[in-house]
């Protein structure tokens, strides 16, 4: 059955392996604060979707609670044999890191646009960055702060800062090396 499920699967049942009872509003938001910092986040809809995958496979369980008068919600957990799944998971081998990273594409892309527009997009890129590492750090302080994260969630959340960190750095390179006139090499390609 694992090698049959979607990583997003994997990733809602990770998220349920904290032994709490969670929404799907929950799911998504707590992705929203640790797993977009290294992963992704899944859009509300495939949680909804994985959910009812897992509970279908019987991997998680659900149960209504009350929320208010007028509103119940659904709440989630993961059953033993979800747990077993995720533990048999956790030993295959990870498939390998790919990364995609359109700003990059744009870059190597630049001939067609010029240093202007570079550094139109690297500038776009610096904030983005900046917005993210100022979220990384507040989920960092938050993970720390808050004991139901665990000692795990909170340490790849500390990971993603300083990545996002050496992100900023990487960039003031590229900067640096855009900004230096062509080498002899790249003369001859042109």
């Amino acid at each position: 059955m694992a090698s049959e499920l979607p990583a997003t699967a994997w990733t809602v049942l990770g998220l349920l392996s904290f032994g709490r009872e969670l929404s799907g509003y929950d799911l998504k938001k707590w992705a929203d604060n640790s797993l977009r910092f290294f992963y992704w986040s899944p859009a509300a809809s495939q949680v909804y979707a994985e959910l009812r995958r897992l509970e279908k496979v019987g991997y998680a369980s659900s149960t209504v609670a009350r929320q208010d008068d007028l509103r119940n919600k659904r709440v989630y957990s993961i059953t033993d044999a979800g747990r077993e799944a995720l533990q048999r998971w956790l030993h295959e081998p990870a498939e390998p890191t790919v990364l995609k990273h359109p700003t990059m594409l744009r870059v190597w892309l630049g001939h067609l646009e010029g240093p202007a527009a570079l550094t139109k997009v690297l500038d776009g890129h610096r904030a983005d960055l900046t917005e993210q590492l100022d979220a990384a750090r507040h989920a960092a302080d938050h993970a720390t702060d808050d004991a139901s994260w665990g000692a795990y969630p909170a340490a790849v959340t500390r990971w993603a800062v300083r990545r996002l960190e050496s992100e900023l750095a990487l960039l003031d390179d590229l900067e640096r090396d855009l900004a230096q006139p062509p080498t002899r090499r790249n003369r001859r390609n042109k």
